[in-house]
């Protein structure tokens, strides 16, 4: 497969991934106003969407596959290593406000439901998008372009199609999610609310 064309694939998929990296950025200018957990967080996904960025430049001027692949290695181990500690610092926010709340002798309410587990299926979306767009690109091109006229154009064009498919099923899953918690998850539908209100 030709350079040019996984190179497109992956500036495509970098394009899209700008629902995430540009509120990562927002949270990194924040600085003291957030969290240290989701400012680690946010330079996690900064760094993944910036290796993202450099391999496609890395694919339209290098020769051979092996400093793409080398960089994809190094941004997605920096990522992950970021991801891990914002999941360590998160937990250990969450125990010392635990503790804050027990201090005052109150029970904070639950947060929202399965947002967590949310987050975590649209990103193994996204990077199965990305993994299967490696894989399609580093096929041999005449297992890819074995088929002649507008069929071999189109099999070219798959390490940009791929993701593209990937992206559209992340975005209706986070579209899915953020509709069910808006229609069970209302201001003033907490626990006593209603009855609240009516006694005010």
């Amino acid at each position: 497969m030709s350079h040019i064309v996984a190179a497109l694939g992956t500036a495509a998929l970098t394009a899209a991934g700008c629902v995430w990296y540009l509120p990562a950025l927002a949270d990194l200018r924040a600085g003291a106003d957030r969290p240290d957990s989701r400012r680690i967080a946010a330079a996690a996904c900064v760094t993944g969407w910036a290796g993202a960025g450099v391999l496609a430049v890395l694919l339209l001027v290098a020769e051979g596959w092996w400093t793409p692949l080398t960089a994809a290695v190094v941004g997605g181990a920096a990522t992950t290593v970021l991801r891990l500690y914002a999941a360590v610092r998160r937990r250990h926010e969450a125990r010392e406000t635990a503790r804050h709340w027990a201090r005052l002798g109150h029970v904070p309410p639950p947060a929202g439901p399965g947002r967590a587990r949310v987050a975590v299926a649209v990103a193994v979306m996204v990077g199965c998008g990305a993994a299967a767009a490696v894989s399609v690109a580093a096929l041999p091109p005449h297992a890819v372009l074995g088929a002649a006229g507008g069929a071999g154009r189109s099999a070219a064009a798959a390490p940009a199609a791929v993701p593209a498919v990937f992206l559209a099923a992340a975005a209706a899953c986070a579209r899915a999610a953020r509709r069910t918690t808006s229609t069970t998850v209302r201001p003033g539908d907490s626990p006593g609310g209603k009855a609240a209100r009516r006694k005010v």
